[in-house]
């Protein structure tokens, strides 16, 4: 399964979504980062159409694969791909993630009616309501996305794809730690930071302790988002057209 994280926005978790959600759960997937290059300290490299027709190329090769595509750098792919026609198709499906901030939501429009534009079907789109407070009600947070959808079906918006604000991402974030091991740890903690002789070490413990119980909360969270973005229907489409004779 090939899945593209994307979203005119930044500041929505496309990375989190991409390292912690999709790729523990898609069997055999690695992580593509499309970002821009920082080539001095006030200026970017945009992406070029030569690493565009290296990653097409690339894509053709595997199986399985998740591509994280920077803000910076989502404007120019659409264009490229309105240039290689027909390269959307290389993608089972997008995952949209977005946040209630108005102006995250109004970017998220614009990145569902360029997927559109570009012929990705409504099917092989899904929104991931991402960074939702405890207790808030997703339909009134996100009512201007939702409305726009109900009224040009561009896209799946389920509000059972949700993540809520975990403080576990940052914990992790720049390391390869699996929040599913980690939430599988069964160290006891809190009997060595009973034994620990240092206030140093019983910090260093402690630590430990509440990435572990962070990662044992966020976990059947993550488990429970993925099964309601229902990917696996995507590769019975891929399947599907994949079946139709040439004419």
């Amino acid at each position: 399964m090939k899945i593209a994280v994307i979203n005119f926005s930044g500041n929505v978790g496309k990375t989190t979504v991409a390292r912690h959600l999709l790729v523990p759960r898609i069997p055999g997937a690695e992580v593509i980062a499309v970002e821009s290059l920082n080539a001095g300290d006030t200026e970017t490299q945009a992406l070029r159409g030569r690493q565009f027709g290296e990653l097409q190329e690339y894509l053709q090769t595997i199986d399985s694969v998740v591509v994280d595509i920077g803000a910076s750098n989502v404007e120019d792919l659409l264009a490229l791909m309105h240039r290689y026609r027909g390269s959307h198709e290389d993608f089972d499906g997008f995952i949209v993630p977005t946040v209630a901030a108005l102006k995250q939501q109004q970017d998220t429009i614009a990145t569902l009616v360029e997927l559109s534009r570009l012929g990705v079907a409504a099917s092989r789109v899904r929104l991931l309501f991402n960074m939702v407070d405890s207790g808030v009600d997703v339909p009134v947070a996100f009512a201007p996305l939702l409305e726009f959808v109900a009224q040009q079906p561009i896209a799946r918006a389920d509000v059972r794809c949700q993540l809520g604000i975990n403080e576990i991402y940052q914990r992790v974030k720049g390391s390869t730690a699996d929040l599913a091991s980690l939430a599988r740890d069964d160290s006891d903690y809190k009997a060595q930071i009973m034994s620990a002789t240092t206030t140093a070490e019983k910090l260093q413990l402690a630590q430990k302790l509440a990435t572990q119980r962070l990662a044992r909360g966020v976990v059947p969270e993550l488990d429970a988002c993925f099964a309601a973005l229902q990917l696996e229907s995507l590769s019975l489409q891929q399947m599907g057209t994949a079946a139709i004779p040439a004419a």
